[in-house]
């Protein structure tokens, strides 16, 4: 494996999928919570941190392919899988189109059915994104993910998210953007047969819990937890609320 692929820990194979604009290192917090009982492979999705910059448009299935030869080489038939974000609609279409692959799905703050207001509001913010100097655009990244309490007393930790966002190559992003912004339409739930858990924040103006509850209900194997307080950055912010879940979901023996 290359160095943008990560594998640590020992017990149930679990793959952690991040979302736009971020990298393998959006897991710093998280994985640390799941080494005991999982063993965790992340890694840069097309486009991002260390893999190869996008110079096309891209679909889920780009992405899947890319699943495919990461799980691969890393000896496993299948595995349980987690996707965040844009990761999640990646996460949700490898399940449906392979689903001898996954165990078992967790969905964390994935953009489902967004309103016409939602969904002019993204189409905004891709907008901007195209012409807005880039430390104006994630500082209001940065403000709509995180909670104002963390900001504040994890300033560092938000820095480097932020810096991570500012390293990206422009075109690269805005075509991993492009299908972020219209991927609410693509997850087909009807075809997703395993156990899915949907979670969000209570606070996530992107991700909503209304979005979260509707996935949910659309699916036909899925339960539904609401995080109260929290906005986006759900494996950044509150990772011991999320590993808590995911035990009890991948390993509901345990529980």
């Amino acid at each position: 494996m290359n160095a943008a692929v990560r594998r640590s820990g020992q017990g149930a194979p679990l793959v952690l999928l991040h979302g736009v604009g971020l990298d393998h290192r959006l897991w710093d917090d998280l994985a640390p919570c799941l080494e005991s009982d999982f063993e965790v492979l992340r890694y840069d999705l097309l486009g991002h941190g260390q893999a190869a910059p996008l110079r096309a448009a891209v679909t889920p299935e780009d992405f899947a392919k890319q699943l495919d030869r990461v799980l691969d080489q890393a000896g496993w038939n299948d595995a349980h899988l987690l996707g965040y974000s844009m990761g999640g609609l990646i996460a949700a279409h490898y399940a449906a189109t392979r689903a001898s692959r996954v165990q078992r799905l967790t969905l964390l703050s994935t953009v489902y059915q967004r309103t016409e207001a939602e969904a002019t509001a993204v189409r905004a913010r891709l907008d901007a994104s195209t012409t807005q100097d880039a430390q104006a655009s994630t500082a209001v990244s940065l403000a709509r993910w995180f909670t104002p309490a963390y900001r504040e007393t994890h300033e560092t930790r938000v820095q480097e998210i932020g810096q991570r966002l500012l390293a990206n190559d422009r075109d690269s992003f805005l075509h991993a953007y492009r299908m972020f912004v219209t991927g609410d339409r693509l997850i087909d739930t009807h075809a997703i047969r395993c156990p899915v858990l949907v979670m969000t924040g209570s606070d996530d103006v992107g991700s909503t819990p209304r979005m979260s509850e509707t996935l949910a209900a659309d699916l036909p194997r899925a339960q539904l937890q609401i995080v109260a307080g929290q906005r986006h950055m759900l494996p950044v912010e509150a990772p011991a609320t999320v590993a808590q879940a995911l035990r009890g979901f991948f390993l509901p023996a345990s529980t």
